[in-house]
């Protein structure tokens, strides 16, 4: 039997999982299992800069960290479930991939 397989990732961990429980809700309520959330492993992007404007002077470092987080939903290929997870309002900050698996 066909399965589907859903990456999600965002910047923003809370509207990754309520995505992911609405998704989850979605298929409970349509009787199907589904396998997931799994969580994958968190890129992490760093930037180190100097604080001063002009290079020199003390040697202080501003860190910055952008986190992009992951998760992985397997569900069997139901029809009316992919067009309800199809019809869900995603915000911007939530990338969705949805594939088609043998």
């Amino acid at each position: 039997m066909p399965k589907v397989r859903i990456k999600l990732n965002s910047t923003n961990i809370e509207m990754l999982n309520n995505i992911c429980d609405s998704i989850k809700d979605i298929a409970k309520k349509s009787g199907i299992t589904i396998s997931g959330p799994v969580p994958l492993p968190t890129k992490k992007l760093k930037v180190t800069t100097r604080k001063s404007p002009c290079g020199d002077g003390t040697a202080t470092f501003d860190r910055f960290e952008m986190r992009i987080h992951k998760r992985l939903i397997d569900l069997p290929a139901n029809e009316k479930v992919l067009h309800h997870i199809m019809r869900m309002r995603i915000p911007k900050s939530v990338n969705i991939k949805i594939e088609m698996k043998e």
